[in-house]
């Protein structure tokens, strides 16, 4: 039976993980008939109990929480993900990576996963897609996030593609696996949520073909505030064309 792995960051994330473990319930009824799944939680350093809290609610589920002692940023938290998975995937396994905020509208997967049948090694879910769309969320946040993607975009280089920033994303194992021997077992070395930006150029890079589906991000569904610097994030996305050629040199010595 395949594998599928849910791979997700959180940082006091204490008021949301109830309903995100209820959301894993609904995923493992919903796909467990098909796929084993294994929930894997990387806790960034919080400090309000939540993987003691995850670990309570989410009793009967095959769940794994790997913890940094010190807040170190999403990206690092994805890097001790994916290398942690390293050893485990195969080939034909999945990777799901999602918010632990439950922005992440898990309902979704089902149609990610028709799309990634289409072919598609990942398939990303966007808010900016026709369909998807904003609701409880402040216009001056959709301004930012919405100037800051294309800025992003075009700096880069990155085409195609309307979401480069979102952690809600399905990947074919052996998509990362590629990417890991290009770039390391953690993949992403940039701490931050540009992280996320990182992985695409990487991805765009190794010619790894992406497909999304429209999403409906509604903030409400997060208790508290997004954990989101806008004003470092967008100098963080600013800050990646200096890697560019680095990581092409990296990707070019891996095909060597």
């Amino acid at each position: 039976m395949e594998q599928l792995y849910v791979l997700v960051p959180v940082f006091n994330e204490a008021p949301n993980i109830a309903t995100l473990c209820e959301a894993f319930r609904q995923l493992a009824a919903e796909l467990g008939d098909r796929r084993s799944l294994h929930f894997v939680l990387v806790d960034d350093g919080s400090s309000d109990g939540t993987a003691e809290i995850a670990r309570r609610e989410a009793a009967g589920l095959d769940l794994e929480v790997l913890r940094h002692e010190s807040n170190r940023g999403p990206g690092a938290a994805f890097a001790t993900g994916f290398a942690h998975l390293a050893g485990r995937m195969r080939e034909e396994d999945w990777v799901i990576t999602m918010e632990g905020d439950n922005t992440s509208r898990h309902e979704l997967i089902k149609q990610m996963f028709t799309r990634a049948g289409e072919g598609f090694d990942a398939v990303f879910a966007s808010p900016y897609m026709y369909g998807g769309g904003f609701t409880q969320t402040s216009f001056l946040r959709k301004l930012l996030s919405s100037g800051a993607n294309l800025i992003v975009k075009d700096l880069l280089d990155i085409q195609g593609i309307l979401t480069v920033s979102s952690f809600f994303r399905l990947y074919r194992a052996r998509t990362l696996l590629r990417m890991q021997r290009a770039f390391g077992p953690g993949i992403v070395e940039r701490a931050g949520f540009e992280s996320m930006v990182e992985m695409v150029m990487k991805m765009t890079m190794l010619r790894v073909t992406i497909s999304e589906v429209a999403m409906l991000l509604d903030s409400s569904r997060r208790k508290g505030k997004s954990k989101m610097k806008l004003v470092r994030t967008i100098m963080g996305y600013l800050a990646l064309w200096k890697y560019k050629d680095g990581w092409l040199r990296q990707m070019d010595r891996a095909r060597a």
